[in-house]
C-alpha cells in the first residue's frame, strides 16, 4: 500500500528544516572576546619593549594567535583612536581629531557612522560590555545589549613603596594595599567572566576594557614586587629633540621630564607603569581562563589590542599625544581558537593599523560592513602571516600632521610642511632625522604619496576642552617654518 504524505506534513518538514538549517547557521557565527586596553606601549614581554616586562597571559596569547608586532593606533590619544576603531573611519575622513563627548556631537553626523558593536547587534549578535571600550563611557542603548555600570573603587596606598607628585590624583604612582577585588579593572573584569559562564543561544561579542596603565599608575602591591627598585630605562640619545621640526618638539612633554627629573623619579615612574602592565597581563589571564573554561573555547575570535602607546621619557617625553613609535606602536592581538591547526608562534611584521579591526571583524562574522568603512581584512594574514598587505599603517594627530609606518620606515609630515623620516632597519629609536638627507629623496617621494593630501575639516561641536594638538587648526607660535 503506497505512502501517503499530506501537504500538511511536507510544510512541517520544511519548516523544521528551515529552522534545523537557520540555527545551524547562528552556531557557526563566531563570538567576539574583544580586549581593550588603555594606555599600552610596547613593554610587554612578546613585544620586547622593556627586557624586564613580566606579562606571561599576554605572551601566551600572542604565541597561539597571530601578532601583529608592527601594530600602530590611528590617532595617539584616546577619544580619536577609540572613534576611529570603533567607527571604521580615519581621523582625517571622519574630522573626529579631537576628544569630543559623544552626547555633544552632531547628530547628522553620529548617523553617518554605525560603531562595530552596533553593526554586530544588527546582525544577530548580543553585545556585552564593561569598562572603557568608548572613550569616557560613552554607552547608547543601540550598541549594547547590556553593559555593566561604571564601579568605584576607594583604594589605599602605600606612599612609602611608591611616588606621587603635588595633589594631583593622576600623579600618583604608588602601590594599593586593598584586596585584588576592589579594583575597578578586577571588577569590569568579573562581569566579562561571568559573561562567558553563561549560556547564550545567540552569537555574542563581549568587550572587557582594562583601563591600567592609564594614570594614575597605581595598582596592588604584589605586582610593583615584581619588579626592582632600579628598573632600566629605555634607551635616550642626549639631544634627541635637536633634528625634529618645531611642530613635533612642540609635542613633546618636557615639564613632565623636568618634574620627574628634578625629583629622581624617573625610575619610580617608570617601575609603576611596568606593575600597572602586569595588573592589566593578569585581568586579560582571568579572561583566557574564563574562556577556556567555557562552552565557547572553540568558536571564540579573540581581539587584543590598546588605544595607542605611551612615551616614558625618550625624546623628552611623557604621556601619548605625539607622532614617533614610542607612541603610536600598540599591541595588537588575534587568536582564532577555530583554528586547531595553526602553527605557534606567528607574527605580522609590516605596519598593521588598528582601523583594519572593523573589517577584519565583518569578515569573521560572514557580514558585509558599510560601505564608508575604511582599511581592510586581516583574514588574510591570519591565514598566512606573510600574505602581502594592501597597505600601510597611517596614524594622525591633529588636522595636518601624519605618520606613515610600514615594515622599515617612518615617515612624518606635520601641518606646516616639516617633515622627519627614520630608517628601523638601521635606527630602531628614531633618534636619526633623514629627511634632510637628499640620499632618501625617493623613500620620502614613495611614502609621501600614501598620506592625505587634505585632511576633512575639524568637527569642532561636542570638542573637550583638553589633549587639543598643535595642527592646522591650532598653530604653533614660535618655530620657524622648514618646508621640505
Amino acid at each position: 500500500m503506497p505512502l501517503r504524505v499530506s501537504t500538511k506534513s511536507i510544510a512541517w518538514v520544511w519548516l523544521i528544516l528551515f529552522i534545523s538549517l537557520s540555527l545551524s547557521a547562528a552556531e557557526k557565527k563566531p563570538n567576539f572576546l574583544f580586549i581593550a586596553i588603555d594606555d599600552m606601549n610596547d613593554w610587554t614581554g612578546f613585544l620586547g619593549g622593556h627586557p624586564e616586562a613580566k606579562t606571561p597571559n599576554m605572551d601566551k596569547l600572542a604565541s597561539l594567535g597571530v601578532n601583529f608586532s608592527n601594530a600602530h593606533c590611528s590617532a595617539p590619544g584616546c577619544s580619536p583612536s577609540r572613534n576611529s576603531l570603533l567607527f571604521g573611519i580615519e581621523p582625517f575622513k571622519s574630522g573626529l581629531y579631537q576628544f569630543y563627548e559623544h552626547k555633544k556631537l552632531p547628530v547628522e553626523l553620529m548617523k553617518s557612522y554605525t560603531p562595530v558593536t552596533e553593526f554586530l547587534k544588527d546582525n544577530g549578535y548580543n553585545t556585552y560590555g564593561s569598562g572603557k571600550i568608548h572613550h569616557r563611557r560613552n554607552v547608547t542603548a543601540s550598541e549594547w545589549t547590556e553593559f555593566f555600570p561604571k564601579g568605584k573603587a576607594s583604594l589605599e596606598f602605600d606612599a612609602k613603596g611608591g611616588y606621587r607628585h603635588g595633589n594631583s590624583t593622576k600623579s600618583n604612582f604608588s602601590p594599593t594595599l586593598n584586596p585584588l577585588g576592589d579594583h575597578i579593572d578586577y571588577k569590569n573584569t568579573t562581569f566579562g567572566v561571568e559573561v562567558l559562564k553563561r549560556k547564550h543561544d545567540k552569537p555574542f561579542f563581549l568587550g572587557v576594557g582594562i583601563i591600567k596603565p592609564h594614570l594614575p599608575f597605581v595598582a596592588p602591591k604584589q605586582f610593583f614586587d615584581l619588579y626592582p627598585k632600579e628598573v632600566e630605562a629605555p634607551k635616550i640619545k642626549e639631544g634627541d629633540l635637536d633634528d625634529v621640526p618645531a611642530v613635533g618638539r612642540s609635542m613633546a612633554k618636557i615639564p613632565d621630564d623636568i618634574k620627574f627629573t628634578k625629583d629622581k623619579a624617573w625610575t619610580k615612574v617608570r617601575r609603576a607603569y611596568l606593575a600597572c602592565n602586569s595588573w592589566a597581563d593578569h585581568n586579560v589571564g582571568r579572561l583566557l581562563d574564563a574562556l577556556k573554561k567555557s562552552a565557547y573555547a572553540d568558536n571564540t575570535i579573540v581581539i587584543l589590542w590598546s588605544d595607542h602607546g605611551y612615551g616614558m621619557g625618550e625624546k623628552r617625553h611623557f604621556r601619548k599625544f605625539a607622532l614617533w613609535e614610542i607612541t603610536t606602536r600598540v599591541p595588537f592581538i588575534i587568536w582564532d581558537t577555530r583554528d586547531k591547526a595553526a602553527p605557534m608562534g606567528r607574527k605580522v611584521d609590516d605596519g598593521v593599523s588598528l582601523i583594519n579591526i572593523y573589517r577584519t571583524m565583518a569578515e569573521f562574522a560572514d557580514l558585509q560592513p558599510p560601505k564608508y568603512v575604511d582599511g581592510f581584512s586581516l583574514v588574510p594574514q591570519m591565514k598566512d602571516p606573510d600574505n602581502p598587505l594592501p597597505g600601510p599603517a597611517i596614524c594622525t594627530w591633529g588636522r595636518g600632521n601624519y605618520t606613515i609606518r610600514n615594515k622599515h620606515w617612518r615617515y612624518t609630515r606635520y601641518y606646516d610642511g616639516t617633515v622627519e623620516l627614520y630608517s628601523h632597519e638601521t635606527d630602531p629609536e628614531e633618534w636619526n632625522n633623514l629627511a634632510a638627507n637628499p640620499e632618501f629623496a625617493d623613500i620620502k617621494k614613495q611614502l609621501r604619496a600614501q598620506l592625505p593630501e587634505k585632511g576633512a575639516p575639524l568637527v569642532k561641536k561636542g570638542m573637550e576642552r583638553c589633549c587639543r594638538p598643535v595642527s592646522a587648526d591650532k598653530p604653533i607660535r614660535s618655530g620657524k617654518k622648514k618646508a621640505e
